[in-house]
């Protein structure tokens, strides 16, 4: 099978087989996921690992309510 590439307008739905494998999928437990082909990783390699720099966290905007106050600061 070759790689299949798609922009983000032009992915198809999901089909009927699809959802039924996805939510067979999401049931089974974390212990029944085979690990045998993926080694665990040693203390030096995760010692090493950084984040990437493409990484940008979701942003939220929030608003709070102070009391003047607290806003009052003299500076001076």
């Amino acid at each position: 099978m070759g790689i299949v590439r798609y922009r983000a307008d032009e992915i198809p739905p999901l089909t009927k087989e699809d959802r039924i494998e996805l939510k067979a999928l999401a049931e089974r437990p974390d212990s029944a996921i085979d690990y045998s082909d993926m080694p665990e990783l040693r203390d030096e390699q995760l010692a090493r690992m950084r984040p990437s720099p493409f990484y940008k966290p979701i942003k939220k905007q929030t608003s709070i309510r102070l009391d003047a106050d607290v806003l009052d600061i003299n500076l001076h």
